[in-house]
């Protein structure tokens, strides 16, 4: 009797031709349609499977895997984790994995894009012209502030970040400020036009300031109350990060008082539930955390994904060898029984 094929949860729809080549190697228990699940749901779904496909909306963590003995790849469908415990999933033998580079230039595009339409006040605009309001041109009406030859500050310098800063300099022509936990190499520094400057320096000089660095229990609320105030009553801050980097009351607070004048966010920290004090603003410009939310891209963010949990389930032709994991130099293969295919075949971790 032949052995019974691996078995996957994919948490949400996606792409039939993705879920159609995870069919190639697995049995697949597909969702058909846009699910939320409590810790029990996921926990549940896991116990009985080799490999999950999950999104930013499932967190998976040591109560989810307590009873997944099974489970041997988690893949996430985004570059960001912070709903992934990747401590947990090391200790359990789990291979983590996510999708970095593929939504790079489509997240930056909307970054750059929230903060011209946040700077130009344009849903702005468009809500009172839709109102009815304008019934004449008048000089003062809707007066932004410029992007063009202005100050562009970036916090977090990874890919994304770069993507924005050459946007911003060769562009826009805009003077570029950044600050990340490391200086970049003087090449990257000068293929960007940036330049690096202390965390408030940055936050004084900048024009524009968009958050791009990942969410740790350390940045929770980096951009608070303080920090807001060193910054220019007339700058834009853009969140394409995570929602819990800003403190939210504070920037709404900052943002009906005129201390700041505008703001673009993609991120929440409550999400999808956003506060009423900031949408009772018009000054700021809100979208529903679509920053990869391209065609091509979320294609293929899913299409890596979906390459990563083949490989660490030790199929096709990455077998052992996931393009994006995360975790597999904490995981010690002999530890756990060699739950983790491949683990002892590769070193450092992609990222």
């Amino acid at each position: 009797m032949a052995d019974a094929r691996p078995r996957v949860w994919v948490s949400q729809p996606l792409f039939d031709e993705e879920i159609e080549r995870l069919g190639q190697y697995f049995d697949v228990q597909a969702t058909a349609e846009v699910t939320k699940y409590s810790a029990g749901d996921i926990a549940a779904r896991l116990a009985g499977v080799d490999g999950a496909l999950i999104t930013l909306n499932e967190r998976v963590g040591a109560a989810e895997v307590a009873g997944a003995g099974g489970l041997r790849a988690v893949a996430n469908v985004g570059v960001g984790y912070n709903n992934l415990d990747l401590d947990a999933l090391s200790a359990a033998g789990i291979i983590a994995s996510n999708t970095p580079d593929v939504l790079t230039e489509t997240t930056a595009d909307l970054g750059f894009a929230l903060l011209m339409a946040a700077a130009r006040r344009i849903t702005e605009s468009e809500r009172w012209l839709r109102e009815g309001q304008w019934r004449q041109w008048s000089f003062k009406t809707m007066l932004g502030h410029d992007i063009h030859g202005s100050t562009l500050g970036i916090l977090g310098m990874g890919r994304i970040g770069q993507g924005i800063a050459r946007r911003g300099a060769l562009g826009f022509g805009m003077k570029v400020l950044y600050h990340n936990r490391s200086r970049l190499p003087e090449a990257v520094e000068a293929e960007t036009g940036a330049r690096y400057v202390g965390f408030d320096d940055l936050l004084a000089q900048a024009d524009h300031l968009v958050l791009v660095l990942p969410y740790t229990p350390a940045a929770h609320h980096l951009v608070n109350a303080a920090a807001l105030a060193k910054m220019k009553p007339s700058a834009t801050l853009v969140n394409i990060a995570r929602g819990g980097l800003v403190d939210e009351i504070a920037l709404a607070d900052a943002l009906a008082n005129g201390r700041l004048a505008a703001a673009g966010l993609d991120v929440y920290e409550g999400e999808p539930n956003v506060r009423p004090e900031l949408l009772a603003l018009r000054n700021v410009v809100l979208t529903p955390h679509i920053g990869s939310a391209s065609l091509d891209t979320r294609r293929g963010m899913v299409a890596l994904a979906v390459d990563n949990l083949i490989a660490a389930l030790g199929q096709g032709p990455d077998a052992g060898r996931p393009p994006s994991a995360l975790n597999l130099g904490q995981i010690d293969a002999g530890k756990t029984g060699g739950k983790a295919v491949g683990a002892g075949k590769i070193g450092a971790e992609k990222r």
